[in-house]
């Protein structure tokens, strides 16, 4: 079965960025084509449908906020033999807010349905950052 929770040394480099500041979470889902218990008779997508309502609702009170998520359905650029099925992202508050929020007990009691329905997550840690919207400065422009 394919990675669906971190692992230690992952918490540990999610750490290593910036402690100050948003962060956004970029969620790479694929869906199993059967949930397991307790959503047996479900799709893997509709299972995980019921955590992702929980969860969105959570982490908003929590102060952070779904900022997209939609379906995958064509890979334009790119060679690699991993799919995904949906597309989420998430902005917390910093780093350390995530692992608040995403530590809370409830999370656990939402997670059945998470684990039921998903066969592989990515789940990416990402900065804002302006430099790749910026337009080359005339001096660098022949570099």
């Amino acid at each position: 079965m394919a990675q669906i929770a971190p692992e230690p040394e992952q918490i540990e480099e999610l750490l290593k960025g910036p402690a100050e500041g948003p962060v956004v979470m970029v969620n790479l889902l694929r869906f199993k084509k059967e949930a397991d218990a307790p959503d047996e008779g479900l799709s893997g997508q509709e299972a995980y449908g019921r955590y992702g309502a929980q969860m969105v609702q959570w982490v908003t009170s929590q102060g952070a906020r779904l900022i997209w998520s939609g379906q995958v359905d064509s890979m334009v650029i790119g060679d690699t033999d991993e799919y995904f099925h949906a597309i989420a992202l998430m902005e917390y508050p910093s780093r350390a807010e995530f692992l608040r929020i995403i530590s809370d007990p409830r999370v656990a009691e939402y997670s059945v349905h998470r684990t039921a329905g998903l066969d592989m997550q990515w789940l990416i840690a990402t900065t804002t950052t302006a430099e790749l919207a910026q337009a080359p400065s005339e001096e660098g422009a022949d570099d």
